[in-house]
């Protein structure tokens, strides 16, 4: 990082007492103490180092051996723990702007996800109201046909019983018409029996002759022609 050029680095996380996050370089591992010293050294470094003590050739210098010891690539020790801890810190603070990214992402997702719930319980309630409106006015036109009809039938029925109370009363009045007319076309007869003294002549005949009844045969032949010309009397009489 800074001006050498970017390399992916994997990089380790953990939590620390107060729960931060920290992100450590593959392979490499800090101790609190070590960190707790570079915040500190970071804070009080002085303006300018003094230079190292002469040596003489072949021995130990005459002041003593110097305080850190130089590495490979010409930095101490704690120079190298500050650019590590240094290091740890650009790389934490890009872990913390990339979870941020993506919390922020996360969120915006959750919100987008509510509003599209939301928008769809609404077009959900919308449509079950339209559906509610629809079956609430089928079911009044429902009523008003079933209304309808109901009157139509009332009708109806009220004025075939006007017809049969109608044809009751005509049928009774042409029938007694009818009767009237046929009672004054019908003539009284005369109710009395033809040839009754000679009936009774025969009968106590036949009463007095029961073991010998041709006694009575002449009687009954007067009675059979007296019948007899009674019956063409009649005929001529209405023909």
């Amino acid at each position: 990082m800074g001006g050498s050029e970017s390399t992916v680095r994997k990089v380790s996380f953990a939590m620390d007492e107060e729960d931060k996050v920290r992100v450590l370089p593959a392979g490499v591992k800090l101790s609190d103490a070590v960190i707790q010293r570079a915040k500190d050294r970071s804070h009080s470094l002085p303006e300018s180092k003094p230079p190292p003590s002469k040596r003489s050739e072949g021995g130990p210098s005459a002041t003593g051996p110097p305080k850190s010891q130089e590495g490979r690539s010409g930095k101490t020790y704690t120079e190298r723990e500050e650019e590590l801890y240094r290091r740890y810190e650009r790389e934490q603070a890009l872990v913390q702007e990339e979870l941020a990214r993506i919390a922020q992402r996360e969120r915006a997702a959750a919100r987008e996800n509510l509003n599209f719930a939301i928008l769809q319980e609404r077009a959900s309630t919308v449509e079950e109201i339209q559906k509610a409106k629809v079956l609430a006015k089928q079911l009044e036109k429902k009523e008003a046909e079933l209304k309808r009809l109901d009157t139509f039938y009332k009708e109806q029925l009220a004025h075939l019983e006007r017809k049969n109370v109608e044809y009751y009363k005509l049928t009774s009045e042409q029938f007694h018409e009818a009767a009237n007319e046929a009672e004054a076309h019908i003539k009284k007869r005369r109710t009395e029996p033809l040839c009754s003294d000679l009936q009774s002549g025969i009968l106590k005949c036949y009463r007095d002759n029961q073991q010998q009844t041709l006694n009575c045969s002449d009687l009954a032949k007067e009675y059979m022609q007296c019948i007899n010309a009674a019956k063409k009397k009649l005929l001529v009489n209405h023909g």
